[in-house]
């Protein structure tokens, strides 16, 4: 069965061009577009399994039977549930607005604890002492330990500083530093408490096992007894919402089509330059073609013989009637006796013929040869006495037996 054969061959043409075009561009798509994955992106996220993803330590926590997950909605909505169980954590964070900056506070005023990393993370932290450094330094650092409680304890960490904290205000300790500079920062605020890192690397795929990189992960965190610990994504660019499950490749792939969509409908029912108008009706076949059309008939279904039969059925009602009779039924042998009767002019062939035209006509085969011999045959006899007829003959005006296709054989 050929493919989509309800449709115009053109149209159907038109189709698979839009298909294959549509085809090419996913393919096209897929390899321009930059996997989420690949090391060059720099989120710390959950989902991502790249060497600056967060993946490792998100399953970590998981399999470590800590109570923790991912925070995908507005943060105004954790600010009205924290409490003092409740544990945050902002890895590179990146929000101006003045309501997650009010949350964030809300969380820690309720008794929050909140882990923030990154200059981002410092600027929606109270204080916002957060600043970019005045040396860069493109390679891992490793952090120098100030102090003796748990926190900077926690043995030999590895950091790439993005960012530093201003110094001068006292209740703010420096855990770790790199280079003289802040790193790694713990102070309180209200009820809650405020751990902040110059970057995320210790918590990043390719650098979670790094010599004690996961223990002091652990320890920024706080115990694991009593708390409810919740991994921030809502600040990475997208917060979720009952309309998110829409978004994503689905609505880019919707908006993409919908323009080829509507190309592929303005094509197809538009493709003529003048209006559109009825299609002429068909020409009536000339005489030719219906005979040919009937002769294809008749030779398709193998019925010489029903030719045979209706040319017999036709000659013998003009005949009787030539003949000044009506309504006679004659046989073969009675027809050439009338008609030598009439005509006694007529070929010597005539009963002959008669016979063999009589006999095709109730056999149930007969080759199409046969049969247009006879029919020819019959016409040769009615012409012959058609012309015996005319000289003072009172019979009806001769008419050509085979002008009438209402009549049928007997």
């Amino acid at each position: 069965m050929k493919f989509l054969s309800s449709l115009d061959a053109k149209d159907r043409r038109l189709l698979l061009w839009f298909v294959g075009i549509g085809l090419g561009l996913a393919v096209l798509s897929g390899f321009l577009l930059s996997g989420a994955n690949s090391n060059d992106n720099p989120l710390p996220s959950t989902y991502l399994a790249g060497q600056h993803g967060a993946r490792a330590a998100y399953e970590t926590l998981l399999r470590a039977n800590y109570p923790i997950e991912r925070w995908e909605r507005p943060l105004s909505e954790l600010a009205a549930t924290a409490g003092p169980e409740t544990v945050v954590i902002f890895a590179q964070p990146f929000s101006r607005e003045d309501e997650d900056i009010k949350a964030v506070r809300a969380i820690l005023d309720r008794g929050g604890r909140v882990l923030a990393t990154g200059f981002w993370g410092g600027f929606i932290l109270p204080g916002e002492a957060s600043d970019t450094p005045k040396e860069f330094n493109f390679s891992a650092c490793k952090l120098e330990p100030e102090g003796l409680d748990a926190l900077a304890s926690s043995g030999e960490v590895w950091m790439v500083p993005e960012a530093t904290w201003a110094a001068g205000n006292p209740a703010h300790r420096v855990v770790y530093g790199c280079a003289g500079h802040p790193a790694v920062v713990e102070y309180q605020w209200g009820k809650g408490r405020v751990v902040w890192w110059a970057n995320s690397t210790p918590l990043e795929n390719g650098s979670l096992s790094r010599a004690q990189n996961l223990d002091f992960f652990l320890n920024s965190l706080g115990p694991r007894a009593g708390h409810r610990f919740y991994w921030d994504e809502s600040l990475h660019g997208e917060v979720r919402s009952t309309w998110s499950y829409a978004k994503g490749p689905a609505l880019t792939f919707l908006w993409t089509g919908l323009p080829v969509l509507g190309l592929l409908i303005v094509v197809s029912f538009s493709r003529r330059s003048g209006p559109v108008r009825e299609l002429p009706p068909p020409a009536r076949a000339a005489p030719v073609e219906f005979l040919e059309a009937l002769g294809s008939l008749y030779r398709n279904a193998g019925a010489a013989s029903t030719a045979v039969a209706i040319a017999w059925e036709r000659f013998r009602r003009h005949t009787v009637r030539l003949c000044g009779l009506r309504g006679q039924h004659l046989g073969a042998a009675e027809l050439a006796a009338l008609i030598r009767r009439r005509f006694p002019e007529t070929d010597a062939s005539l009963e002959t013929d008669l016979a063999a035209c009589e006999e095709a006509a109730s056999e149930e085969v007969v080759t199409p040869r046969k049969a247009l011999k006879l029919i020819r045959t019959l016409h040769e006899q009615y012409e012959k006495l058609i012309n015996a007829a005319k000289p003072g003959s009172k019979s009806p005006k001769p008419q050509d037996f085979h002008s009438r296709p209402q009549e049928r054989a007997s």
